[in-house]
């Protein structure tokens, strides 16, 4: 959306309506980054603003009016107008227990969380508003509290967390002061929904500098409070294939992924298993047997547990479960094709899980030009077999499970899907043999010997 029906809704409010673009939709119009919210601030009360718009042809739709929240649709898109403000006490550590209507647009800047998002601009054109040095905090690439930040975080559990989201998501540094409180703050934190707790998370992992973010949660506290299972990996030390421990090995995986959710989050979660795996050899080096099944299992806690959804949560365990898997130049055609199809077995595409062994491998942090080499060369076997479309499930082969009934004259049973396997691996060895003559002669020729 451009400014155009911001002018256009400027205009049925009138010019006593102080409309004024605020939050976070200033902190990236300034920076020429791209957003989807445009939220408005107002003097004008909603009931005001309802009537108006409306007598523009407006479509209006009363979302909050006891937070002084109207939205209006804006070219098929909603828009919340919000009366300026102020608010009373926060007691259960997310929302006002009241507000009030009619203050100056400085007083309801005031009680926003962080400068960057404390400014205002005019939607009818005119200076920025900037009461709290929002600005120069952008220059700086800085996140500073308005205000107290003890108080802040007080009234809102979720600031802290959003602290480090923008960290992540800008590339700025936390102010000293600011993240100095978190700490003292904890317990108000501890109120937000899962559900909250979730998304922030979410964003923080996708930003442009997730490592920098998570390092704030490990270092302010928060990190025991909603991730505690990962504080293990700090200074869990690896082995002679490494260079960082687990917990510097993970952050830098978050980071060299691609900014999708599925890839972050499992990321963040593929080695959460190897603290409680860790041990030492005949030779004192350290090894991780079967951590890739304790890291799933850990990751599908914490995911279900943050209510994530079902999606996602299919896609971690599918990228943990073979982010072992390692296949070299000794394996065999057919053990590639078998690779392949267990990925298809999880729904994940090769491409997906390619990304994820690549960032494995560099967040390693050694022998960079040696992996990165070897693992484009498998790329390249592994983009041309499946090119093929070599068999992988029963459902590809030329005989199906009606077929092979009626050729051998037997109803189904547990012998059917016996022979499916039997007959997908005999594929899986040699593609070549998926005609329906030639499966016919191997499907009666197992049948003789499993009568």
């Amino acid at each position: 959306m451009t400014w155009a029906p911001l002018l256009r809704l400027q205009e049925a409010l009138g010019p006593d309506a102080e409309l004024v673009l605020v939050g976070g939709a200033v902190r990236d119009e300034l920076l020429g980054r791209p957003h989807a919210d445009w939220d408005l601030a107002t003097r004008l009360l909603p009931q005001t603003v309802m009537s108006r718009a409306r007598a523009a042809a407006m479509k209006v739709i009363p979302t909050g009016l006891q937070h002084g929240t109207v939205t209006v649709i804006l070219e098929g898109r909603p828009v919340e107008v919000t009366t300026f403000r102020s608010d009373g006490d926060y007691l259960d550590g997310r929302r006002p227990e009241s507000v009030v209507l009619g203050v100056s647009l400085e007083v309801d800047l005031s009680r926003r969380d962080f400068t960057i998002n404390a400014m205002a601009l005019p939607v009818g054109g005119g200076d920025l508003v900037d009461p709290f040095g929002g600005q120069k905090d952008l220059a700086a690439r800085l996140i500073r509290a308005v205000g107290d930040p003890l108080l802040r975080f007080a009234e809102d559990g979720l600031r802290p967390l959003r602290a480090c989201r923008f960290a992540a998501q800008l590339g700025f540094e936390v102010e000293a002061a600011t993240l100095a409180a978190i700490p003292a703050r904890l317990e108000v934190a501890r109120k937000v929904s899962v559900e909250r707790v979730f998304t922030e998370l979410d964003k923080l992992l996708r930003g442009v500098e997730p490592n920098r973010g998570l390092t704030l949660l490990a270092e302010s506290g928060l990190l025991d409070l909603w991730l505690p299972e990962l504080r293990p990996m700090i200074g869990c030390g690896q082995n002679r294939h490494h260079r960082h421990d687990v917990w510097g090995h993970t952050l830098q995986v978050v980071r060299l992924v691609p900014a999708e959710a599925g890839l972050r989050w499992a990321a963040l979660l593929h080695d959460g298993g190897k603290p409680g795996t860790r041990a030492l050899g005949p030779e004192g080096e350290a090894h991780f047997h079967g951590h890739e099944a304790r890291s799933l299992d850990l990751a599908d806690a914490i995911l279900e547990r943050l209510k994530a959804s079902h999606a996602l949560r299919k896609e971690v365990a599918a990228l943990i479960r073979h982010h072992g898997t390692h296949p070299t130049d000794e394996w065999s055609d057919a053990a590639c094709r078998r690779f392949l199809r267990k990925l298809a077995e999880d729904a994940l595409p090769l491409d997906r899980w390619a990304a994820f062994r690549l960032a494995d491998q560099r967040g390693k942090g050694l022998n960079l030009e040696t992996r990165e080499r070897e693992h484009a060369a498998l790329m390249v076997r592994l983009t041309l077999m499946a090119a093929g479309a070599p068999p992988l499930s029963v459902r590809e082969l030329a005989l199906d499970g009606g077929a092979l009934m009626a050729l051998t004259g037997r109803s189904g049973g547990p012998w059917l899907g016996e022979l499916q396997r039997h007959l997908l691996e005999a594929v899986i060895e040699e593609p070549g043999l998926n005609q329906a003559d030639t499966l016919a002669v191997l499907a009666l020729k197992w049948l003789a010997g499993n009568p």
